[in-house]
């Protein structure tokens, strides 16, 4: 049985038009493990209401 991310993988490669060789998969998943695992960490930080945007620097 597949895992949710190779079906991710799958779906996305064929979307985007981008082979993924068979050699690369775990490289890949991992990737997408650790990115998702930084996500959650970001989603999960409570904010208080009172924060506001960073302003935008330009040079």
């Amino acid at each position: 049985m597949a895992e949710p991310l190779d079906d991710y993988i799958d779906a996305v490669s064929k979307a985007l038009a981008l082979p993924v060789e068979e050699a690369w998969r775990p490289a890949v998943r991992a990737n997408l493990e650790v990115s998702l695992r930084l996500g959650r960490m970001v989603d999960e930080f409570a904010l208080p209401d009172e924060t506001e945007p960073a302003p935008i620097f330009t040079a």
